[in-house]
């Protein structure tokens, strides 16, 4: 097993390319704020539990998600992140790299194996994950485009699967030129639909290479002036109303409403709330996503990767040091697809 040992302590395979001073290099915060609250620092190579894989990683992938832990908002998710500061000080959710220690339970990976999936604490050399949430690294990626691809990849996923999408129907995919959208307009197209992306208007040409048969200026265009209809709507950006989602889609038609950006500064999800509470007294469908970690996901897309279906869109790198230049690049919504942070 490329030269690993068992640690008598804490009953963990470990290999030789770990620190002996058991330091790592992270990006760390200790309150909440904006992007000015992360710090390089140098913290504890983290131990993995019996059911957990230390991963060497190589890249990180940067969402959304990870502003919203950083800035703590909306305010209700600090019950479980912490009241007044994260537990975890080190951001950052996806991962890839090499698997540098295993837990006593993992049977699924070596030391030395290629992976990626979500982890915890990724904006650092070392991160531990579950096994259950990690996946081998496909071979047509390098590590910055495989770490891009776990979360917002396996959200759209979702989101297509809980919209019960079908081959033929109608599609409309917004903030199709972003994370989850990018990689929702591809998996759509590969499952049979005709695609329409909405994105801003220097992003035109990037939903359209992306497979979309039709894009949407929103800056100069309404998707829901009555022109077209749509079976499904994924609703990734823009907050658009209720009745505006409704008039975009077909009498029978379903829409999922992904995120909560700015419905919000307690909850966040008022909107979402809102559409499941009227979807059962109406024709159409309206339905929210609370996207999972799961390696199965993982594995589903990666036959999209094999296939040649889905490449993940990756715009940019950061070095690590450069994560507080990264989420605010993310913030202002200058990003065409992925950005990783490589380590």
């Amino acid at each position: 097993m490329n030269g690993a040992k068992r640690h008598p302590a804490r009953g963990i395979e470990t290999v030789g390319s770990i620190p002996p001073q058991g330091s790592m290099r992270a990006i760390a915060q200790d309150r909440y704020g904006d992007g000015q609250v992360l710090h390089e620092a140098h913290l504890p190579i983290p131990v993995p539990r019996d059911n957990e894989v230390l991963v060497r990683v190589h890249a990180a992938g940067l969402d959304r998600g990870t502003w919203h832990v950083m800035t703590g908002t909306p305010l209700l998710m600090r019950l479980a992140f912490g009241l007044r500061g994260p537990r975890n000080p080190v951001p950052g959710l996806d991962l890839a790299g090499t698997v540098a220690a295993i837990g006593s339970a993992v049977t699924r990976f070596a030391v030395g194996d290629a992976v990626h999936g979500f982890g915890k604490g990724t904006f650092a050399e070392y991160a531990v994950a579950r096994e259950d949430r990690l996946a081998p690294k496909p071979s047509g990626l390098d590590f910055a485009q495989a770490a891009v691809l776990p979360v917002s990849g396996a959200t759209a996923l979702q989101a297509l699967r809980a919209g019960r999408i079908a081959a033929g129907q109608r599609v409309l995919v917004t903030g199709a030129s972003g994370g989850v959208g990018s990689h929702a307009v591809q998996l759509a197209k590969a499952l049979g639909t005709e695609v329409t992306g909405v994105a801003g208007p220097t992003k035109q040409d990037l939903v359209l290479k992306l497979g979309a048969d039709h894009a949407i200026d929103h800056t100069r265009e309404d998707f829901a002036d009555g022109s077209r209809r749509y079976d499904l709507i994924i609703d990734i950006a823009g907050n658009p109303g209720l009745r505006r989602l409704r008039r975009a889609l077909t009498p029978t038609g379903t829409a999922i409403i992904v995120g909560g950006e700015g419905t919000g500064k307690w909850l966040g999800m008022g909107r979402q709330f809102r559409a499941v509470a009227i979807s059962p007294f109406i024709g159409q469908r309206l339905g929210m996503l609370a996207s999972a970690q799961r390696a199965t996901d993982l594995e589903e897309l990666d036959t999209f990767i094999e296939s040649g279906a889905v490449f993940p869109h990756l715009e940019r790198t950061f070095d690590l040091a450069q994560v507080p230049e990264a989420m605010a690049y993310l913030v202002a919504g200058k990003a065409r697809g992925k950005i990783a942070i490589t380590i």
